[in-house]
């Protein structure tokens, strides 16, 4: 076995400034449930895991910045696999009391079991009911980017600093905007009510702006990635048609995207399913950098295609498979599909390994340390 040479924030820098790395860097997102099993799996703890699934779906850290335990144990499990996690990082809300289960927009959220997991879904909608602009501005009160303390950023980075990926700020305003309005209301607003949507979507943009630009002048030259994320693609094509994307997302996007750039972050987008229709716009227009989570089996986001062209200007992140391989292939199929991804999207650099979405708790631990294992293996350059 090669021996590393870089480490996890130089590795990830390599392949955002297209040049090769000792290996291809691993990344890893996954549910509280499946996390809290893996860190079982791996012997790190006997807690029961609906314990340490608690543990992980709360913050990072508690009011003293002393790590929270599930999430350390986490740490050290993905330290075991060779996975080059990213750190993130950001305020801490100071501001109004909120009623339980309601974030800081006022949508109420309720717990719904799966089975295998646990996922909060918007049980109420702030503005479902208005039908103007000025409806909503006589009787809605958007957050303050005063409601949150930055002064405490630069202690979350300490102990990862220099060493690993920092990631901060970012944007995903209509994904708010339809717990806000409701997902039926939000889609039909595009139109019927575009003069709702553009007045929302600029609210929620200036609060991400002023956010991620408060977190950069906060820790200065220090974050290496910027989330600036939407779902535009379905199974099969994009929800959106282009012409609302151009409108209502797209300037929003660059804007966040200047910032970053200014800020010497990379843009790492997140759009699920198919969406290459837009890409060229994503990259020429908005200027990504990182294209996440590689859906290739929705029609029309094969990894052959994708890399021969957007591969000179685009990182992609993800491509494991979380439709069947992950959850319901056998170890050899993850073990191929690890190897394809390095053979078609790692060729030359340009790729990190990483589940496509959250890993579920239905997967199989023994599936996810095969990717691992075999990404560590074959990976190297």
């Amino acid at each position: 076995m090669p021996t590393e040479t870089l480490s996890p924030r130089e590795r990830w820098l390599a392949v955002l400034r297209h040049e090769l790395p000792d290996r291809v860097p691993m990344d890893y997102w996954a549910t509280p449930e499946f996390s809290a099993r893996l860190i079982r799996h791996l012997g790190l703890s006997d807690r029961p895991e609906a314990h340490l699934a608690a543990e992980l779906r709360g913050p990072a850290y508690d009011n003293t910045l002393k790590p929270v335990e599930g999430h350390a144990l986490l740490l050290q499990a993905l330290t075991l696999l060779h996975v080059d996690f990213v750190i993130s990082v950001g305020p801490r809300y100071v501001g109004p009391p909120l009623p339980p289960d309601t974030d800081v927009f006022g949508v109420r959220y309720r717990a719904v079991d799966y089975g295998a997991g646990i996922y909060d879904e918007a049980a109420s909608h702030p503005l479902a009911t208005f039908e103007s602009v000025e409806e909503i501005e006589a009787n809605y009160r958007w957050p303050d980017p005063d409601w949150w303390d930055y002064s405490l950023i630069p202690e979350q980075i300490a102990p990862w600093e220099g060493r690993y990926p920092i990631r901060g700020g970012g944007s995903e305003p209509f994904l708010t905007y339809k717990n806000l309005r409701g997902d039926e209301q939000a889609m039909m607003d595009l139109v019927l009510h575009p003069e709702i949507v553009e007045y929302c979507l600029g609210r929620l943009f200036d609060l991400a702006y002023t956010n991620t630009l408060r977190i950069f002048e906060t820790i200065p030259g220090k974050v290496d990635l910027t989330y600036v994320a939407e779902d535009m693609g379905g199974q099969e094509a994009l929800m959106f048609s282009k012409k609302h994307i151009r409108r209502f997302l797209l300037p929003g996007m660059k804007r966040m995207a200047e910032l970053a750039h200014q800020a010497g972050a990379y843009v790492f987008h997140h759009n699920d399913g198919n969406c290459r229709a837009i890409l060229p716009e994503m990259i020429d227009e908005v200027g990504i950098d990182v294209l996440n989570p590689i859906q290739w089996r929705s029609k029309g986001m094969e990894r052959e295609g994708l890399k021969a062209d957007f591969g000179e200007r685009l990182v992609f992140h993800g491509a494991m498979d979380n439709q069947y391989t992950l959850p319901f292939g056998s170890v050899a199929e993850v073990e191929q599909e690890v190897l394809d991804n390095l053979r078609i999207l790692g060729a030359g650099g340009g790729y990190v390994l990483a589940p496509c979405h959250n890993i579920q708790p239905v997967s199989p631990v023994e599936n996810i340390l095969a990717m691992y294992r075999a990404g560590f293996e074959h990976g190297w350059y």
